[in-house]
């Protein structure tokens, strides 16, 4: 859990300042208080996380994914996926970006989880004890695959639609809150803790909320722009730059908001 924070901090740091040369989008000052809120929150949590438990086997990981409640937390997360999927990214997939990222998310929580158990089990074949023969070991394997792409799926349409600057940073967070949660619930980290910990913790996770709130609130701020013209990146539109749903485009040559006929009407 610690390696995956400090990855993802240094990953989002790395984006945020790469942004204005490789892809052209400026990421405003409130963009980067939000960014340093993520990764000190996030650094916060890492500083006070608990050691992980020793696991023998490949079992005792399925073990734990049984449990009431890891099995009950594991439905939420599928229903809530289905019902983004089915329900809401048809109506709101292009206009509201919680959407693609929520389903990448909530998937995510649970593909770190199998991540886990089955690299547990091939360091436990590399090291003499065959984990391989147990078919847990390759039904964690399979969700792995279906939960990968199946980030990478929404994951890509987030970002053809979406600034990067924005989804980022949203995905980054929600990801790594529900990763936590969701260690927390499958082994119970925080039996292991003491008060002081348990506050401090949830004091880095509120900083990574407020730093994922100023980004969303002030996504829509560009030099020279007011933040009440949503920028984004359409799937269909005319020759004249306009899109066909009437949501305010960026120009390629002028950089200035353009809107639809229909969107004036």
């Amino acid at each position: 859990m610690r390696l995956l924070l400090l990855y993802s901090s240094l990953h989002l740091v790395h984006l945020a300042s790469s942004l204005d040369i490789m892809l052209k989008e400026k990421l405003h000052i409130f963009g980067i208080l939000g960014c340093v809120l993520c990764v000190v929150g996030s650094t916060t949590i890492v500083l006070h996380a608990p050691q992980e438990r020793e696991i023998e086997s490949v079992a005792e990981v399925w073990d734990l994914a049984t449990e009431p409640a890891f099995l009950f937390y594991a439905t939420i997360v599928l229903a809530a996926t289905f019902v983004l999927i089915f329900r809401y990214i048809p109506q709101y997939g292009q206009t509201h970006i919680m959407v693609y990222i929520g389903v990448c998310s909530l998937v995510g929580s649970l593909s770190v989880m199998s991540v886990k158990a089955l690299g547990i089990a091939l360091k436990l074949t590399f090291s003499g004890i065959n984990q391989l023969i147990y078919p847990q070991t390759w039904l964690f394997a399979i969700i792995v695959v279906a939960c990968i792409l199946t980030q990478m799926n929404y994951l890509n349409k987030a970002l053809d639609t979406f600034n990067t600057a924005v989804v980022s940073p949203i995905y980054y967070t929600m990801f790594t809150s529900l990763t936590i949660l969701a260690s927390v619930i499958m082994f119970k980290d925080w039996d292991r803790q003491n008060p002081t910990q348990i506050v401090t913790e949830m004091c880095g996770f509120v900083t990574i909320l407020s730093g994922t709130f100023l980004l969303h609130k002030t996504k829509d701020m560009v030099d020279g722009l007011p933040p009440t013209l949503p920028i984004r990146i359409p799937k269909h539109g005319d020759e004249n730059g306009y899109a066909s749903e009437g949501i305010p485009l960026r120009s390629a040559a002028e950089g200035l908001p353009l809107r639809s006929p229909r969107a004036a009407e």
